[in-house]
């Protein structure tokens, strides 16, 4: 890797490279900053908490014009299939980590689950009651997290236990949202409405879908574009985005401030 693009890399980790130690007069967000590194530009007064005004002001003026629509990226997956697993992974999150001003995700978790006419047990999925679990956990996560639930939905399907890493997931990447209150969305109505609303969505697909992961890009679905996304989804949403390229996708060197601690 160049150094142009470690520190395109480095600026475009939603600031990640800004928990660097006070050293030489550059600061970094407070012990007490109660926000992930993913929130810390979303307001001013977060900002100024976690004392990142300056490297938020400077990612701001390089972020594409908000005229041009993103790239709408939809992923209709299954929780604990491998290969959608792998896409989420090592695709999709490093991808919009990187260039989440110029795309948008939208996570629909049902696949090949089918409803069925009972209320003990209204649906069944291909790798078994744990994934209808956990398909079920995530649709709560995306509805009740907001911006936060990629965070949430990558740390757990990186886990080596999908299920177990759950609540502790939504601890880490969405402290303001209660394991209370996912818990109560996957016992009452909410739950089923929105695992009924993923079963439609993905009924009406047009191709029907054929395998998981399954990706459509602005609402349609080509076998081109998922070979590209299968390869490199984070060029194939460059090649897509009709605007002026973010420095992520050019290679174009951003300058940051620049500081050393003394070994002396």
């Amino acid at each position: 890797m160049t150094v142009n693009m470690k520190f395109t890399w480095l600026f475009s980790l939603s600031l990640l490279s800004f928990t660097v130690q006070r050293c030489h007069g550059m600061s970094h967000p407070k012990p007490s900053c109660p926000y992930p590194p993913s929130q810390w530009c979303r307001s001013l007064e977060i900002a100024v908490e976690c004392e990142v005004q300056k490297q938020c002001m400077e990612l701001n003026a390089i972020r594409p014009n908000l005229a041009i629509p993103p790239v709408e990226v939809t992923l209709y997956y299954e929780s604990l299939c491998p290969g959608c697993r792998a896409f989420i992974t090592q695709q999709l999150f490093p991808t919009w980590t990187m260039l989440q001003h110029i795309m948008t995700v939208t996570l629909v978790p049902y696949s090949k689950a089918q409803e069925l006419p009972s209320a003990n047990s209204p649906f069944t999925c291909q790798h078994g009651a744990p994934e209808c679990h956990a398909n079920m956990i995530e649709a709560c996560i995306i509805h009740l997290a907001g911006h936060s639930a990629i965070h949430v939905i990558f740390c757990m399907e990186s886990a080596a236990d999908v299920l177990s890493a759950a609540q502790p997931c939504l601890q880490l990447n969405a402290p303001a949202v209660s394991w209370t209150s996912i818990d109560s969305c996957m016992k009452g109505d909410m739950g089923s409405k929105l695992m009924h609303t993923n079963a439609i969505r993905t009924r009406v697909l047009s191709p029907t879908h054929t395998h998981v992961p399954w990706v459509t890009f602005n609402g349609e679905y080509t076998g081109e574009h998922e070979d590209k996304a299968m390869t490199s989804l984070f060029h194939l949403v460059c090649q897509l985005y009709k605007g002026g390229k973010p420095p992520a996708c050019t290679g174009a060197q951003v300058k940051l401030d620049r500081s050393f601690c003394s070994t002396a």
